[in-house]
């Protein structure tokens, strides 16, 4: 086999692997992370997720049970269909609100909040802790069901 041929294979076998890699991690959410929130200590980082936000929004309303929080950007596609299914969420699940944050327009809040792309997921519980984050665009289901894990019972 020539070294062209070589080459091509091992891009299609990188592209492969990467493909299936976004297909089993997107939209997946998991357990929040301690950010050093500027500012703040460290140990009260974790907690101030509701805070950074209220901070950039102004008078936003927490859910009682749970508040979604979704970071999205003007031309990205997936952020569309996010928005449906957490709003969907929102009206199915009661206490639970769903806010969304143009990322273009809040880039210190997603410094602070190390969101990395969009769409991203911050599941904030009543007291403003994040509990868990998605990075893609997660399905009705995975979104229902972090609802109990997090000690929301519907």
């Amino acid at each position: 086999m020539s070294t062209g041929a070589w080459i091509a294979v091992v891009a299609i076998v990188a592209a492969l692997a990467f493909g299936l890699f976004r297909l089993f991690t997107d939209g997946r959410f998991r357990g929040t992370k301690e950010l050093p929130v500027s500012g703040e200590p460290a140990e009260t980082s974790a907690a101030s997720a509701w805070g950074a936000v209220a901070d950039a929004l102004g008078d936003q309303v927490l859910g009682e049970r749970a508040t979604l929080v979704q970071f999205s950007s003007a031309f990205c596609a997936p952020c569309r269909a996010t928005r449906r299914i957490l709003g969907e969420v929102a009206e199915l699940v009661p206490g639970v609100v769903h806010l969304e944050v143009d990322a273009e327009h809040h880039l210190d809040l997603v410094r602070r909040l190390d969101i990395l792309r969009t769409p991203t997921t911050l599941v904030i519980d009543a007291a403003g802790n994040e509990v868990a984050r998605a990075s893609g665009a997660p399905r009705k289901e995975q979104v229902l069901s972090v609802i109990p894990a997090v000690g929301l019972e519907s």
